[in-house]
């Protein structure tokens, strides 16, 4: 599938991966955290809480999740595909 459909099936909660990808048991998730869940930060010397928006993360082939972004060969690809 493109990376189109890619995206609409991580929107409905699928996981999805490029069959390209050189390492084992990566795929990307869309992270949708709840309104109370975010990130504490000093503002003006108080710390707050600012929300966290939705985002994709990869699980890499060493089991940790990172922050992912398209590279322009991910978006023309036609290579990805759903996982378990």
């Amino acid at each position: 599938m493109d990376f189109g459909e890619a995206i609409k099936a991580l929107k409905t909660g699928k996981k999805v991966a490029r069959a390209g990808w050189n390492g084992k048991g990566m795929w990307l998730q869309l992270c949708t955290p709840h309104e109370q869940v975010g990130y504490l930060t000093v503002i003006e010397g108080e710390g707050r809480w600012l929300p966290l928006s939705p985002h994709i993360l990869m699980k890499t082939a060493d089991h940790k999740f990172v922050p992912w972004l398209a590279s322009q060969t991910d978006v023309l690809a036609e290579d990805w595909e759903v996982v378990e």
